[in-house]
This record gives C-alpha cells, sequence and structure tokens, in this order.
C-alpha cells in the first residue's frame, strides 16, 4: 500500500486526490493532510481517512485539532511547514499549495529523496532550475498532476531516445476567447471558466491565459526544452490535453475525459493507470476537433510569460509575485480586470536582474515584488 502526503488537502486538488484514494482503498493510504484556514473540512478529512500528521496554519485552530484528535501530530506556522514537510514516512506526496507558498515544502521533500506529484505550477515557475537540480542531485522524482504536463508526460513514455521537435501545449482559451477583453468584465464572469472546475486564483489564471504562461515556462523545466519548442494552441473542445512532435514529424496526441482525477490517479499509481467511474468519450460524439492560434495582444498576459522566460530566472519571480498581488486584488475588487497585466508589465519593466541560487533568496524577492507590487496598486 502506497502512503500519500497531500500539501492542499482541502483545495480542489486535495479534493480530487482524496477521491481517487477513496475509490481505491486497498492501493493507498493517507498519512499527512497540509492545508490553510479550512478547518471544518480538515476535521472532515481526518475523520474519513485517519491521518498521522496534519497542518493548519493558525496556532489557535492547531490547539483546537490537538484536543479533538490527541493521537494526531499537529503542525501549524511557518516552523510548522517546513517540520511537517521534512517528514519521511510517505512514499508520494501531492503538491497542490496555491501559489509560491508550496516553492519551500516542495523543495524539502525532494532533497529528501522523495516522490512529488506536482500540481502548483508556481514552484517551477519561480524555482525551476534549483527545483530541477535539486531532484536529480538526491534522485527524486517529480512527477506531474497537471493535465497537460500529464498528458505530455503520457505522450512521452517508450520515447526516451527520440527527439522532441515541439510540445504542442493546449489551452482552453478560458470564458473570454471569442469576447473582447474590458474593463467591464466581473470577477463572477472571469470565475465562469466553460470547461474546467478550480479553485478561484487558478480559474483567473486561465481567463487571463496567465496559467499557460506558467504552464510554458514547467513544461521547459520538466521536459528539459527551449521556449521556442513550446507551442500554445488553443482547442475549446478540452478532449486534447496536449501533444507531442517529434522530429520525423510525428504528433503524439492524449485524449481523455475532462477529469483532474485522471492524471492525478496516473501520478499516483505511475506508471500503471487505474480505472474508475468517470464516464468515457465517444470519438463520434465530437466528430470534430479544432486548433487556433492564442491572440498575444489580446492575452497579454501569455505574452509576458514568454517575455520573462527570454529575460531569465528573477523575471519569471517577478512575474509569478505580480501575479499573484493582482489576481487577488481583482478577486476582491479592488482592481480592473485590465489591471492584471498592465501591473505585471509594470513590475517586469521596472526590474533588473539578479541572481538567485537558493529557495530562501527566491522568497526574498517574491516578497519584495509582491510589497512592491501592493504599492503600486494603493494597499
Amino acid at each position: 500500500m502506497k502512503k500519500v502526503a497531500i500539501f492542499g488537502s482541502t483545495g480542489s486538488i486535495g479534493e480530487s486526490t482524496l477521491n481517487v484514494i477513496r475509490e481505491n482503498p486497498n492501493l493507498f493510504e493517507v498519512i499527512t493532510l497540509v492545508a490553510g484556514k479550512n478547518i471544518q473540512k480538515l476535521k472532515e478529512q481526518i475523520e474519513e481517512f485517519k491521518p498521522q500528521n496534519v497542518y493548519i496554519k493558525a496556532e489557535e485552530n492547531a490547539n483546537l485539532l490537538q484536543e479533538a484528535y490527541p493521537h494526531l501530530h499537529v503542525y501549524f506556522g511557518e516552523q510548522g511547514m517546513e517540520d511537517i514537510a521534512k517528514l519521511t514516512n510517505f512514499d508520494i506526496a501531492v503538491s497542490a499549495l496555491v501559489g509560491v507558498a508550496g516553492l519551500k515544502p516542495t523543495y524539502y521533500m525532494i532533497k529528501n529523496g522523495k516522490t512529488v506529484a506536482l500540481a502548483n505550477k508556481e514552484v517551477l515557475v519561480a524555482g525551476g532550475k534549483l527545483i530541477m537540480d535539486t531532484a536529480r542531485e538526491n534522485q527524486a522524482t517529480l512527477l506531474t498532476v497537471d493535465s497537460e504536463h500529464s498528458a505530455i508526460m503520457q505522450c512521452l513514455q517508450g520515447e526516451k531516445h527520440n527527439k522532441i521537435d515541439k510540445i504542442l501545449l493546449t489551452a482552453s482559451g478560458g470564458p473570454f476567447f471569442d469576447q473582447e477583453i474590458t474593463d467591464e468584465i466581473t470577477v463572477e464572469q472571469a470565475l465562469n471558466h466553460p470547461t474546467w472546475k478550480m479553485g478561484p486564483k487558478v480559474t483567473i489564471d486561465s481567463s487571463t491565459m496567465m496559467n499557460k504562461g506558467f504552464e510554458v515556462i514547467e513544461a521547459k523545466w520538466l521536459f528539459d526544452v527551449e521556449p521556442n519548442q513550446i507551442q500554445v494552441v488553443v482547442h475549446r473542445k478540452s478532449i486534447v490535453h496536449s501533444m507531442v512532435q517529434f522530429e520525423d514529424g510525428t504528433i503524439m496526441a492524449n485524449l481523455g475525459p475532462k477529469s483532474m482525477q485522471i492524471p492525478i490517479a496516473y501520478a499516483l499509481n505511475y506508471p500503471n493507470r487505474l480505472s474508475n467511474s468517470i464516464e468515457k468519450i465517444d470519438l463520434f460524439d465530437i466528430a470534430q476537433l479544432t486548433f487556433e492560434k492564442p491572440d498575444l495582444e489580446k492575452f497579454a498576459c501569455l505574452a509576458l510569460a514568454f517575455e520573462a522566460i527570454k529575460k531569465g530566472h528573477s523575471y519569471q519571480v517577478v512575474l509569478n509575485a505580480a501575479n499573484e498581488v493582482l489576481v487577488d486584488a481583482f478577486l476582491q475588487k479592488k482592481i480592473t480586470y485590465t489591471q492584471i497585466p498592465k501591473g505585471i508589465k509594470k513590475m517586469l519593466d521596472n526590474h533588473k536582474p539578479i541572481e538567485l541560487n537558493t529557495v530562501d533568496q527566491i522568497l526574498a524577492l517574491d516578497h519584495q515584488i509582491k510589497k512592491e507590487t501592493r504599492k503600486m496598486i494603493g494597499g
């Protein structure tokens, strides 16, 4: 039985992971649950899955959990996150914390040579080279549960000795692909994703196509390719999850239902597939598959991501940090929708490149940029 740690258990990826485990109780055992503020949902998960270790951010909530479950090892706060990430009593961890908060825990896990299924794009956006180098040095296994990167990983099975010509990274286009981008766009409209059910931050990133920019950076590190070998392809039906074109012109594609449980299950049981109750696709119902180019002027966030890749590592940290603050401000209705790319561009233009060799240096720059971004938008 494989022992599983879930960092971000109360979010959408965490809940999907628990669904996979729920359907396969003889294969997986939950050892660790890490949550943020949602103590009620964490309590429900503790009751059902009976982990050994749990984390919640606030000390007062940790005290409530310790009182209710005296047998549990309860962690809280910054030191608690570090301590729980350094535990080694699991076989695979799902890293699904939102934002750059997932960087340090993921770093500690791979430094211990563990297998990590990565659902947090920002880990590789902010720390790509450091994370990949650390994984190689410690013989850690880094898998992915992003639907697109999982698709690429599956397309590359058995193709180790064949040269990649191009990665074709598919995108749904979000809710505004066929609409004009204006300041009149509301939070509710931006959260109305036509295809996927995700958390609010990721859903906004999908609407601006910043998530696809992050995925381009992620693909560069995961599959050791250059940015000019990655092409974003808008595929509105989200049936083809991504493709790989090889040097002989052959394109391998991954098609499947729109469910995050499939890539999560594939990572948990890698490289073997698991059966599930998800309705299979019928190609006759689909009938046609269409692909379009994204408009980089309209979706400026995607263009800014490519710009950050070309300029270097510290620009990618700036991209991620500024975006995180601006998306949060938009969700709180403090700024307009178009101020997200405008604010990111301003922060990138003002940045002078610096060398980043440690997690603490990356997080220090992240903190600085977030502070400057908040100041720019008036707190």
